[in-house]
């Protein structure tokens, strides 16, 4: 008989599942009140009870706040939940169920959760005899190893507490390669000082550079033991978090028997224990005292507990240390993972461990022979994590452009690149999972660990094709900006003092500049000022050119202000052009900035000097017409009786001349005189031919960069944009290339605002003219 309750559980959860996960509704109509947004969210407990769908709407709004408003998908949505992960769910409903049944049904049913659970988990990754302790921190279990540990070696320390540890300290020794922080939080919870942990460094001279010094960890435990301390306990890496190496367990075996010490395992390797060709290496994690499992991210499992497995004899310092509970509620931790396990069989778990591991492999033999490129892995035949990193040393010797001599900071350049490309490639293929590492030694570093992704994203081989694809195009741009850097620092150099080079070592793209005006005589707060209207406009009016070239402001927290940033570039870009053309515009704007300035300050005095000439006017025409014409009613009658011939006597500005002419030859031709055409700034250079974009070299690039992917921008402005095009092979062009378009619109507008000027000093005149006529 099938307990109805349980089946509700089921029912409930797959509702509950289907709500959060598209939003739809069970109810056919919604009240507004019923409508959750961020404006009610938070608000005071409402009075009357609501319903299951409500609330889960409302959960459902909540997780997905961000995403209103926005077109397009938020990359950080939530991970698909297959079939295992809703049975991994169901676990936790059950738990809740299971924990309200009578205390003697209760205990038995958890003591069989914990006793299959633990069986099948020491069967699959052939740990014998083992115990296990389920904990939803993965660093929870050393933690009470350690405590185990501590009670076996120190006969009085249930009784006496932390004072017997005075008598011999104890010291507990990691791996320089181990997890950050672990050994600080050990210490922490075990309250014992820092100088209880010794972490020993890695192979210098001889080995993996990943690997713990054997040597040097036997010399550090007999120092410390002729200095009166107990060797504790080790920290062993079956696969380290950055790189994936696995220690030397069978000699770190036979260390910790030597001198007594109790030896823990952990790492991502430790799920190829599943596999019947693990190798040798990860094999002797077998023979560890105790070893901590997550099968929640290999298996993708959501919300699933951490595994530590142990062998150790006797119950009672076990429940001291907290490995194991009296309390059977305490022990439906298992239940989640009592169900995955069930649902995923043996086969299941054997084939995502082995799916994962082909992964690895296929992109390893995919890049193996790609240029520019280096992979590091420590087995290439069984390792589950690939690094890759782009290399100096091959680009060098396939790169166009200078590659003579690099920057100062030429490590530092590379670690930008590393940082663009594993960001880029995680935007572009984020089914693969790949991140960025900061190794020691290799620095930054795009790493593939299919083990930790592939059952959460569902990393497939044509996920691992496109990666590799994505991999051919940015590569050879990067080869491309690298061997392009000095030359553009040279042609920048070269034009120098009206641009400047700004060395930023962490911007990866061919580099930064800054357009310095030529201006005498002002203060330094006016200077900046200028500098910074002046390369605001350069860069706007550069982001208007049709080219493939990003030019930006640059990272949010730059150290130079006032900058243009240029991204990566193609093998066939024209270093000199893009200089030369980036020099025109920016004296371009300034020139126009000056004119508007000059042209300010000529009609100003212009205008002075045409209300002296008519004051000047006005006395000469009282001497010549006398006190009596200039009243109203006598000098009219006057001027009927005898009436005076003057000359006209106007005045016109002359803004290109900035002089005061007389109007006696507009009056008499009945025309103005025609106005000099201004004189172009700069040259064009000669057409280019349809749909050919800027800055590209005459007869350069190459079939591979004939087509190229459109790239995005990662979290700032570092990203580039490329279309598919045909490089044409095109005559000679000038170095100062500026678009028809850009062209003819400076002129246009230095036109009018000349027409302008001139057309409102002239009415001003004649308007003062106009009232000391007659």
């Amino acid at each position: 008989m099938v307990d109805t309750t349980l089946t509700q559980v089921g029912k409930n959860l797959t509702e509950a599942m289907r709500i959060l996960g598209d939003g739809q509704s069970g109810l056919e109509e919604r009240t507004e009140g019923s409508i959750f947004s961020r404006t009610s969210i938070p608000g005071p407990l409402q009075a009357a009870g609501q319903d299951v769908a409500t609330i889960l709407h409302l959960v459902h709004s909540l997780i997905h706040e961000e995403e209103e408003g926005k077109d397009e998908p938020n990359p950080h949505r939530m991970q698909n939940v297959g079939e295992q992960g809703h049975m991994a769910l169901l676990g936790h409903s059950l738990a809740a169920y299971i924990s309200v049944l009578d205390r003697e049904r209760l205990r038995k049913l958890t003591t069989r959760i914990l006793s299959d659970t633990t069986q099948w988990l020491c069967r699959l990754f052939r740990y014998e005899d083992g115990s296990a302790y389920f904990h939803e921190d993965d660093r929870e279990g050393l933690v009470k190893v350690c405590r185990l540990v501590i009670n076996i070696c120190y006969e009085d320390y249930a009784s006496e507490g932390y004072a017997v540890l005075n008598s011999k300290q104890p010291v507990i020794y990691q791996s320089a390669s181990s997890r950050p922080g672990l050994g600080q939080h050990l210490c922490n919870q075990l309250a014992l000082p820092l100088s209880s942990l010794c972490t020993v460094p890695c192979n210098t001279l001889f080995g993996s550079q990943h690997q713990m010094d054997i040597a040097l960890l036997d010399k550090l435990i007999k120092e410390d033991m002729e200095s009166g301390k107990l060797p504790l306990l080790l920290i062993a890496n079956a696969g380290t978090p950055g790189a994936g190496h696995t220690d030397k367990l069978g000699r770190l075996r036979d260390l910790c028997d030597q001198y007594k010490m109790w030896l823990h395992v952990e790492g991502v390797n430790l799920a190829t224990l599943v596999l019947d060709d693990t190798t040798s290496a990860v094999m002797a994690a077998t023979r560890s005292d105790s070893m901590t499992l997550t099968p929640g991210p290999w298996l993708g499992l959501p919300a699933v507990t951490a595994v530590t497995l142990y062998r150790h004899e006797d119950p009672a310092l076990s429940l001291a240390a907290g490995l194991t509970s009296s309390q059977p509620v305490e022990k439906l931790r298992a239940l989640p993972l009592w169900l995955s396990l069930q649902y995923l069989g043996h086969s299941g778990i054997i084939q995502k461990i082995r799916h994962a591991a082909m992964l690895s492999q296929q992109l390893l033999q995919h890049l193996k022979s790609v240029s520019s490129i280096k992979t590091s892995v420590e087995d290439e035949l069984n390792s589950p994590v690939v690094l890759v990193k782009f290399s100096q040393e091959t680009s060098a010797a396939s790169s166009n452009g200078s590659v003579e001599a690099y920057c100062a900071g030429e490590k530092e350049v590379l670690e930008a690149f590393n940082r663009w490309l594993g960001k880029q490639l995680a935007q572009l293929v984020p089914a693969s999972g790949v991140d960025v590492v900061e190794l020691e030694d290799e620095g930054a570093c795009v790493r593939f660990s299919p083990l930790l992704t592939a059952a959460d994203l569902g990393t497939q081989p044509e996920d691992v094709d496109n990666l590799v694809k994505k991999f051919l195009e940015l590569v050879p741009m990067m080869t491309a900006t690298m061997s392009f850097r000095q030359d553009f620092i040279e042609e920048t150099r070269q034009r120098s003092p009206y641009l400047r080079y700004i060395e930023d070592l962490s911007w990866p793209g061919l580099g930064a500049v800054r357009y310095e005006p030529q201006v005498e005589g002002i203060d330094d707060s006016r200077r900046t000022k200028e500098i910074k209207k002046i390369n605001a406009e350069l860069l706007k009016k550069l982001q208007e050119l049709d080219t493939d070239i990003i030019f930006s402001p640059g990272p949010e927290f730059a150290k130079e202000e006032d900058c243009i940033f240029i991204s990566m570039v193609a093998d066939d870009v024209d270093v000199s052009e893009l200089v030369e053309t980036i020099v025109t515009l920016g004296r371009d704007i300034e020139e126009n900035g000056r004119l508007l300035e000059n042209m300010t300050e000529v009609v100003r005095k212009g205008i002075q000097e045409a209300e002296l000439e008519l004051l000047k006017a006005n006395d000469e025409k009282l001497l010549e017409e006398g006190m009596l014409r200039q009243l109203p009613l006598v000098g009219s009658v006057l001027n009927w009786f005898s009436p005076v011939q003057t000359s006209i006597k106007g005045r016109t500005f002359n803004l290109t001349a900035g002089s005061l002419d007389s109007t006696e030859v507009t009056y008499s031709t009945k025309a103005q005189s025609g106005r000099p055409p201004l004189k172009d700034s700069y040259t064009l250079s000669p057409e280019r031919l349809q749909g050919q974009k800027l800055f590209r070299r005459s007869g350069a690039g190459s079939d591979s960069f004939s087509e190229s992917s459109s790239v995005g921008q990662a979290e700032g402005p570092t990203g580039i944009q490329s279309s598919t095009s045909i490089c044409i092979p095109e005559e000679d062009t000038a170095c100062q290339c500026i678009p028809e378009e850009i062209l003819d619109s400076c002129q246009q507008k230095q036109h009018d605002q000349v027409e302008d000027s001139t057309l409102l000093a002239e009415r001003k005149l004649e308007g003062q003219e106009g009232q000391t006529s007659p």
